[in-house]
C-alpha cells in the first residue's frame, strides 16, 4: 500500500493533490509514471482505510477502461468488472404493469470492447493505490488541509497535523463541497434538484446478461446496472423526503417499494448490504483553474447521475491535466503557471459545462408525469431507436471516445 504518514516537517513537492478518491489517485499515478522526476504526493481528510467500506460499484466507460488499462490497474480490476453489453430505456408510471422499451442501445465501442464496465469501487481505488505505491507516491490519509498561500514561486500548504508542504501546484479533487475550491476564492453555479439518489445493491435469481436498465418514473430515473454474478446496482431518484423516509424503512417495506420499481423479470429480489441516499444537484465552477492551483473531478464539476457520466467526467479531467502538466514539465515550462493551467481549463470546461446542462435537462424533461410532455419526449426517444446513426453517436459519447480525448482515455501514454 501507499506510504501514510504523520509528521511536523515540512514537504517539499512538485504537485500535492488534495482527495484520495479515483480522481485525486488517477491524476497522481498518471504524472508520476509518464514523469517519474516529479515528486508527488496525496492528502486526504477522510480517515485512514475508510475506501476499504465502500460497497458501491461504478459505472466506467471505455475510455477510463483503457485509461486503467495503460496505468496497469485492469488486471486487478478486470475479474471483478462486469461488462455492460446492452442498455434499456423505459418511460412508465410505478403502477403501470407493462413497460413499454422506447429505446435500446447495444453494442461495442471497439472489437470485442464493451462500450462500459460496473466495477466495484473498493477495488479500482485498491488497484489505483498500488500504482501509486510503485511510483512513490506517498499518501497522508486522515489530515485536512488547514489553509494554503499562493508565495508566488510556490504554494504553502498548511495541513491539520501542524505540518506543511512546499509545492509548485495544488490540485484540488476534494469533492462537490470541496473546502480548497472555496478557500480559493472560485464561485460556483449551483442549485439543489430536490432530489437524492438511494443507491444499494440488489441479488436476484436469474441472470442480468449484462443488460442495463434505466426507468424514467414520475419521481426521477431508477436505474440497474449489472454486476457480477446475479447481482445489480440501484440508482434510485427519489424526491428527496421519499428517499429519506424510503431507506429509514425496515427491510420488508424498503424491498417491497423496490420491487414495484424492479419487478420481477429477474425472478426474486434480496437487498445487499446497506442503502443511503445521497442529495443530488448540479454545480459548475465559474474557473478551473488560478495561478498554481486547479480544480479536478466534483470539484470542478458535480451533475446529476442521469447519464452515469460524473466520474467519467473526472478521469477525463485527470488525464486532460496530467497530460498538460507532463507536457509542459518537458518543455521547460512552470507547471504552475497560469498560462499552463489554462490549457487544461480551455480542455476541459465546455465539455463539463455541456453535460452539466445536457443531465439537467434530461432530468427536468424526464422526472414528471406531464402529459404532452411524456408524449414529445417518447416520441423522441422512438425516433433515436429508428436512426442507428444516431444511436451509434450515442454509444461513441457514453463510451467516452469523442474527438480531443486526452491520450490516456484512448490508451496512449502520455
Amino acid at each position: 500500500m501507499a506510504r501514510n504518514t504523520k509528521q511536523t516537517s515540512e514537504r517539499e513537492l512538485d504537485i500535492l493533490i488534495a482527495g484520495a478518491g479515483y480522481v485525486g489517485l488517477a491524476t497522481a499515478v498518471s504524472i508520476a509514471r509518464a514523469q517519474p522526476g516529479l515528486k508527488v504526493a496525496l492528502v486526504d481528510a477522510a480517515p485512514e482505510g475508510v475506501w476499504q467500506r465502500d460497497g458501491r460499484a461504478s459505472a466506467i466507460a471505455a475510455a477510463a477502461c483503457r485509461m486503467l488499462k495503460r496505468l496497469d490497474c485492469w488486471t486487478e480490476i478486470e475479474p471483478e468488472a462486469q461488462p455492460i453489453t446492452e442498455m434499456e430505456i423505459t418511460d412508465s408510471r410505478t403502477a403501470d404493469v407493462v413497460r413499454p422499451v422506447f429505446l435500446t442501445f447495444g453494442g461495442e465501442a471497439g472489437e470485442g470492447e464493451p462500450f462500459a464496465h460496473m466495477v466495484p469501487n473498493r477495488v479500482m481505488n485498491g488497484a489505483l493505490r498500488a500504482r501509486a505505491a510503485e511510483s512513490g507516491i506517498e499518501i497522508i490519509e486522515g489530515v485536512a488541509v488547514d489553509g494554503f498561500a499562493n508565495m508566488g514561486g510556490h504554494v504553502m500548504v498548511s495541513l491539520a497535523d501542524g505540518s506543511t508542504c512546499r509545492t509548485r501546484l495544488l490540485v484540488a479533487a476534494d469533492g462537490v463541497r470541496s473546502r480548497l475550491r472555496d478557500m480559493a476564492g472560485i464561485k460556483t453555479v449551483k442549485w439543489d434538484y430536490g432530489q437524492s439518489g438511494i443507491v444499494c445493491t440488489v441479488a436476484h435469481e436469474r441472470p442480468h446478461n449484462g443488460r442495463a436498465e434505466e426507468h424514467f418514473l414520475p419521481a426521477g430515473p431508477f436505474a440497474t446496472l449489472p454486476l457480477t454474478g446475479n447481482r445489480s446496482s440501484i440508482v434510485w431518484t427519489e424526491r428527496t423526503a421519499d428517499a429519506e423516509r424510503l431507506v429509514n424503512e425496515d427491510d420488508l417495506v424498503f424491498e417491497q417499494e423496490l420491487e414495484l420499481r424492479f419487478g420481477l423479470k429477474l425472478g426474486e429480489i434480496r437487498v445487499e448490504g446497506p442503502r443511503r441516499a445521497w442529495p443530488l444537484g448540479l454545480t459548475l465552477a465559474r474557473e478551473f483553474v488560478k495561478p498554481r492551483f486547479a480544480l479536478a473531478g466534483d470539484a470542478a464539476h458535480g451533475i446529476h447521475p442521469i447519464a452515469g457520466q460524473g466520474l467519467n467526467l473526472g478521469f477525463k479531467d485527470a488525464a486532460a491535466l496530467a497530460e498538460v502538466i507532463v507536457e509542459a514539465e518537458r518543455l521547460g515550462e512552470d507547471i504552475g503557471a497560469l498560462d499552463v493551467l489554462q490549457r487544461y481549463e480551455r480542455w476541459r470546461r465546455f465539455d463539463t459545462v455541456q453535460m452539466g446542462v445536457t443531465t439537467d435537462v434530461l432530468n427536468r424533461l424526464f422526472s414528471n408525469d406531464i402529459g404532452p410532455v411524456r408524449a414529445l419526449r417518447d416520441f423522441g426517444l422512438g425516433l433515436v431507436e429508428r436512426m442507428p446513426a444516431m444511436k451509434r453517436y450515442f454509444i461513441q459519447q457514453a463510451s467516452g471516445l469523442a474527438p480531443g480525448t486526452p491520450r490516456l482515455l484512448r490508451g496512449e501514454a502520455i
